[in-house]
């Protein structure tokens, strides 16, 4: 048995299959069902939800929200729509190449917004923003005119850095030369793809064609966590995830995660949440 496939992983593409950006207006009637359960997303997910009220789960937090407020979701989370009353919203998804090159440079903070999951609206003036990139995107989404998909990354751009002045985590413009940015894009790519079977640094540094100190050196100088901190993170929100939505006991995750064997992973995760996989399992019930 697969370690994923007790949590399904859905795609517009399978309704739009060469599209990577897709914007829409979400309702009580239309709101598809596939929402409804646990499910990955292949993109990004961005919501506004200008009335009505929602509630769900993003991973291991519950939510509910009432509009005006924004909604946001990454590749890689489990997210469950459990309830919704008399709402509209505006849905954005988009892959992870959509955007344009800078935009992560730009946002110090780009994971952090995106992990906040709600952000309820406490200023207008740039939720009315946002809404206004949003109208500009459908209009384009909507026709086929000269050069469409540039105008829309350029709003989306636009529409994410103002959102991020409705978050908490404090988002900030970024002092990043390029070559930082270009070294913590590749690592993170890399340990999106790899980190069940990579889990050493100097693995990383080898296929990004540096040492593994100057690595270091860069992921703590832009993240304030060192490169194997970020390495760590992901496997353990990676095993947190399936102890919580998924169908499989701590023995069969720790084979998908590629531990040696389960007592090392009992240990691994219990050094880095402060329980056994068991005890989080059954507190998440």
């Amino acid at each position: 048995m697969s370690a994923t496939s007790s949590i399904p992983v859905l795609s517009w593409k399978e309704c739009m299959p060469d599209a990577d950006f897709v914007i829409k207006i979400i309702d009580d009637k239309n709101i598809p069902s596939r929402m409804k359960i646990p499910h990955r997303n292949i993109g990004y997910k961005v919501a506004l939800l200008l009335e009505g009220k929602m509630s769900g789960n993003v991973d291991f937090r519950k939510y509910e929200v009432e509009g005006p407020a924004v909604l946001f979701s990454s590749p890689e989370q489990v997210d469950h729509l459990t309830g919704h009353k008399n709402i509209k919203m505006i849905h954005i998804a988009f892959s992870k190449d959509y955007l344009l090159n800078d935009v992560r440079t730009t946002l110090s903070c780009w994971e952090c917004m995106f992990s906040q999951i709600v952000i309820p609206v406490i200023n207008n003036k740039d939720f009315n923003e946002l809404k206004t990139y949003a109208s500009l995107m459908q209009q384009e989404f909507a026709e086929l005119r000269h050069q469409k998909d540039l105008v829309i990354r350029n709003l989306l751009n636009a529409f994410l850095i103002t959102a991020a002045r409705l978050g908490t985590c404090k988002t900030k413009l970024a002092v990043m030369n390029s070559s930082q940015n270009k070294i913590l894009q590749q690592f993170r790519t890399l340990v999106d793809d790899h980190f069940l079977s990579k889990t050493q640094v100097a693995e990383y540094a080898d296929m990004i064609y540096i040492t593994p100190g100057h690595l270091n050196d860069t992921i703590k100088m832009v993240t304030g966590k060192t490169a194997k901190q970020l390495i760590d993170e992901k496997r353990i929100t990676e095993a947190k995830r399936l102890l919580f939505w998924g169908e499989l006991n701590a023995k069969q995750i720790a084979a998908h995660l590629n531990f040696e064997d389960d007592a090392y992973f009992n240990r691994f995760f219990k050094k880095h949440t402060g329980q056994t996989p068991l005890l989080f399992q059954r507190n998440s019930l």
